[in-house]
């Protein structure tokens, strides 16, 4: 596979040769990712708050860094000057940020609240992708014409509502009501999603494409990461070490549901993002 994308495949770097690797910048990059992703399953610890701490540092080293280098991994001059750009990745991050966590969670809730056991909750939480994976194309074509950001900013939209419907999760809520948000969910992040991306890719020169894809996995791996964190978090303040058992569900429910509501203020905070990002309609070549 590697020989055949070094020989086979032409790719859009082409626009941009003679750079060299920035090995330092690939370093410190992960180093505080690492950093970062590790505090969070250390958390309330002192140690985690601390390893976060220093992941944050690394985060703002590596900011600095690639400022000053002469080919940066991820040229952070694109955002600096330009609007689309950046407001569409930080849309990303905090849309990420919102509902990565909600498979996990409801995964959780169908197992120990429900009685699920592990196929018939994934056979539940498999409406979300369904419905994501069928919408997606027809919202990017629906982005080429009309402007990304009010397609991107719709969906943004519905995903705050689905995830404010979570927040009154309950041992008693009707399955099929559950399938219903995740479809909902599924298919407002259908209508973020590919919008978005499609405001990334055309809102910078085709030689930077590459960086710009980069740019958006970052904020989606980045965004994953603190979802994930931030509900286990709560777990930690909300349950402590205690585990999930029937003298303890109530307490587990309202880790969720506080969960959802952060969820749900992130989201909204994303909506904003996304319209922030202003117009653009045509791909700079």
């Amino acid at each position: 596979m590697i020989a055949f994308v070094v020989f086979r495949l032409e790719g859009e770097w082409t626009g941009a040769k003679g750079e060299r690797f920035d090995a330092p910048g690939a370093a410190l990059s992960s180093v505080s990712l690492a950093a970062l992703m590790f505090g969070f399953t250390r958390l309330p610890a002192a140690a985690g708050a601390w390893l976060i701490l220093a992941g944050a540092a690394g985060i703002a080293a590596f900011g600095f860094w690639e400022l000053r280098a002469r080919d940066p991994l991820i040229d952070l001059r694109l955002a600096a000057g330009n609007r689309i750009f950046a407001f569409s990745n930080l849309a990303a991050l905090v849309n990420y940020s919102a509902s990565f966590a909600v498979g996990f969670l409801i995964s959780l809730y169908l197992q120990y609240i429900r009685g699920f056991d592990p196929r018939q909750a994934g056979a539940v939480l498999v409406a979300q992708p369904i419905v994501m994976a069928l919408c997606s194309p027809g919202a990017g074509r629906l982005s080429d014409r009309i402007e990304s950001r009010i397609v991107a900013s719709i969906g943004m939209a519905i995903t705050a509502a689905s995830l404010f419907l979570f927040i009154f999760l309950g041992a008693g809520t009707p399955l099929a009501a559950i399938v219903l948000n995740l479809m909902l969910l599924g298919f407002g992040f259908a209508l973020f999603s590919s919008p978005n991306t499609n405001a990334v890719m055309s809102s910078v020169e085709r030689r930077f494409y590459g960086v710009a894809g980069a740019t958006l996995g970052t904020m989606r791996a980045i965004g994953q990461m603190m979802s994930l964190g931030i509900a286990m978090l709560i777990f930690s303040l909300v349950l402590g070490g205690a585990r999930i058992t029937p003298e303890h569900h109530g307490r587990f429910l309202e880790s969720v549901r506080t969960a959802f509501v952060v969820f749900s203020a992130l989201s909204v905070a994303a909506v904003f993002a996304s319209l922030a990002r202003g117009a653009a309609r045509a791909r700079t070549e």
